[in-house]
């Protein structure tokens, strides 16, 4: 059965039904819920009161986007290298998925403390998404987030008569988007092959209370791709979350200059799959 979208993703702004396993791994723990994206999936901090934090993620069955499995994966190669949240349990029943995992020092870059000073958390996702880019090993990742890949997949999930274009909101494609079936098969050359984080969105970035960058989160889509995949996106999501003019703090940060052609194609391909 199809799910349906939701408005926003974002913390949730209205009380939320807690899923019976969730409540079953809290046991006497405090419950909160912190997260909620389009798809509906929810995201839970578990705390003990002792200073003992889980998180645990859960999307309804039916929802083919998000593999938590596949998330779990991509949690375990990573912690190799970088700083991620370590793997407790996952699992799923005929009512869902769930991913728990440990709670990892520092703040999202959307926290208040930190909308309140967007040039400081600008900063951390571009310095976060270099150190990321340098650090995991490439020749060694077995995970695919190329173009192809992409497309490929948001086809298979296509329902009949449908294209992908159908996603696009014009105001978002100052270009036009009249042409964008034809543009999306046709990417820029590749500029450097990293392993991306494939969500590098501002709430995926954390930061530690002096503005260093501290972690990632969300790693569900890692795979090796353009770098340009991800820095079109983490720059254009500060836009969403603290207002114009901070994507360029970001790509400062990271030490690249614009590239108008690659941010207009990724953006394309973020919307269209």
């Amino acid at each position: 059965m199809p799910v349906s979208r939701l408005p926003f993703s974002g913390r949730p702004t209205e009380p939320v039904t807690v899923p019976d396993v969730v409540r079953s791994f809290a046991a006497d723990d405090a419950i909160t819920p912190v997260w909620q994206n389009e798809l509906g999936g929810l995201t839970f901090r578990l705390d003990d009161g002792r200073g003992g934090i889980r998180y645990i993620k859960w999307i309804a069955a039916g929802t083919p986007e998000i593999d938590l499995a596949a998330e779990a994966e991509r949690l375990a190669w990573a912690q190799q290298w970088v700083r991620v949240p370590h793997i407790i349990e996952q699992g799923a029943d005929t009512d869902g998925s769930w991913l728990v995992t440990t709670g990892v020092p520092g703040r999202s870059a959307v926290d208040p403390r930190w909308v309140a000073d967007p040039k400081t958390a600008a900063t951390a996702i571009g310095q976060g998404l270099r150190l990321l880019h340098d650090t995991l090993p490439v020749h060694r990742c077995p995970f695919d987030w190329s173009v192809q890949h992409r497309l490929d997949a948001a086809r298979q999930r296509l329902h009949p008569g449908a294209r992908l274009s159908d996603r696009l909101q014009p105001h978002r494609h100052p270009g036009g988007i009249t042409d964008a079936e034809t543009r999306i098969d046709q990417p820029p050359p590749i500029d450097r092959l990293v392993v991306c984080h494939g969500d590098a969105c501002a709430p995926n970035t954390l930061l530690h209370d002096d503005g260093a960058f501290a972690a990632h989160v969300d790693l569900g889509a890692l795979g090796v791709a353009d770098r340009w995949a991800d820095l079109a996106i983490a720059a254009w999501s500060t836009e969403w979350n603290y207002g114009p003019g901070y994507d360029t703090v970001v790509y400062e940060a990271y030490g690249i200059d614009p590239d108008p052609e690659r941010i207009a194609y990724y953006r394309l391909l973020w919307d269209m799959t």
